[in-house]
């Protein structure tokens, strides 16, 4: 009884958000349903197929590709908006089919509680690095929280083995597969998260994109052997078997994220080219990757929020000399502190044309003064995507100036 007036009060709440233009209700309305009911994430995950997916970056279209691979022989609900805090996820849930596999996102600091209540069949670790530096200041915490996880869950962990961080916390789990999807931001793993020593990156080890191997010089900590691995846009299984990955979203991040999915649907009895497949339908994730028409300029949205994000998009743009719209806000859910612009390497920007535009626009601008960027300074983002003539562009921004972007277009 208390489940279903906690379910008919959160519905409640979110259409009256949605009503009142205060938001998705999505959040709202799980918050509620907390409240009446705070064991409502437990009961609505009860008896079902529970998979969790987490990480600093690539969280949405990670579980954007798995859900596409599962759905396509059983039903499937997911938080598809993004909100991963147990309010978002109680409301994703609420009024599914309660026999539907839950594939989640959960944010980093989340992924342990809602392992404890949800009793995940499989957990997706995808990498850990800075992100909003008032609240994960310092990533090796949260790294052995992973690892108690990883511990005690009982979960099977799909886990990336090229980050350092990652690969020592869910060797705690008593299965893995591991993925070789790439790790191309080392700043946050210089000391061995097992015993402080200096970690070595060889480039020249196994096969993998990013940092192909690593080890610890003074406890002997290493990558583990890869069960998949990324050989440019093919996934290569273990025994020698080589699936192309022909994906309708750009970069080589989305590679590593298709890769893990792979790893994932597989873990669950997917047939990994019937994955890859899944994973090739989808073309775009909360506004991600879109390509939108702005007085005559078509622009494709990408989200940056941290270093480790900003240097895949920065070799991505290295395809070309479009202009480029940057967007940098600092609410809550950005985190209040804007210092990571300084580990961006802003430089490879040099030569194009570049407007900085949002809350934080006047930070970005003295970035990319010292980056010896030329660029344009214009606070409001319509303002400042319309300001570019086109007839091609690209708009990057961070979390909120992303939904921002997303409501003006």
């Amino acid at each position: 009884m208390r489940s279903r007036v906690a379910g008919g009060l959160g519905t409640l709440a979110g259409g009256l958000s949605r009503r009142i233009g205060a938001g998705g209700g999505s959040v709202i309305g799980g918050r509620v349903q907390l409240l009446v009911d705070p064991h409502a994430l437990a009961t609505l995950t009860q008896g079902r197929t529970v998979v969790l997916v987490s990480g600093t970056n690539g969280k949405s279209t990670t579980t954007a590709f798995i859900a596409a691979a599962l759905g396509r022989d059983r039903r499937v609900v997911t938080n598809a908006e993004g909100a991963n805090m147990a309010a978002g996820l109680v409301a994703a849930l609420a009024h599914s089919d309660p026999a539907a596999a839950a594939v989640l996102e959960v944010d980093e600091h989340w992924l342990p509680s809602t392992a404890t209540r949800v009793a995940p069949r499989v957990v997706c670790l995808l990498n850990l690095s800075r992100d909003q530096m008032d609240r994960t200041a310092e990533v090796r915490v949260l790294a052995g929280r992973w690892r108690q996880t990883a511990a005690e869950s009982g979960a099977h962990v799909v886990a990336n083995a090229d980050d350092p961080l990652v690969a020592w916390a869910a060797a705690a789990a008593a299965d893995v597969t591991w993925v070789a999807a790439g790790q191309r931001w080392t700043d946050d793993a210089r000391s061995c998260p097992q015993c402080t020593g200096q970690l070595e990156f060889d480039r020249d080890i196994g096969r993998s994109a990013g940092p192909a191997g690593w080890r610890c010089g003074s406890c002997g900590l290493s990558r583990p052997a890869p069960d998949l691995w990324l050989d440019g846009d093919v996934l290569v299984q273990a025994g020698g078997a080589r699936l192309p990955l022909e994906l309708n979203v750009p970069g080589r991040f989305n590679l590593a994220n298709a890769a893990m999915a792979v790893g994932v649907a597989v873990a669950l009895g997917v047939v990994a080219a019937d994955a890859a497949a899944a994973a090739a339908t989808i073309t775009e994730v909360g506004g991600r990757y879109r390509v939108a028409t702005v007085g005559g300029a078509r622009a494709r949205l990408l989200l940056a929020k941290n270093p480790a994000g900003w240097l895949e998009v920065l070799d991505l743009l290295a395809g070309d000399d479009l202009p480029v719209v940057v967007g940098i806000n600092a609410r809550a859910a950005d985190g209040r502190d804007p210092s990571w612009l300084w580990d961006v390497p802003f430089e490879r920007l040099r030569g194009r044309t570049v407007v900085a535009t949002g809350e934080r626009s006047r930070d970005l601008a003295v970035r990319l003064a010292y980056a010896e960027v030329p660029h344009r300074h214009c606070p409001d983002i319509e303002a400042a995507i319309r300001s570019v003539p086109g007839p091609e562009m690209y708009v990057v921004a961070n979390y909120t100036a992303f939904q921002a972007v997303r409501g003006i277009l």
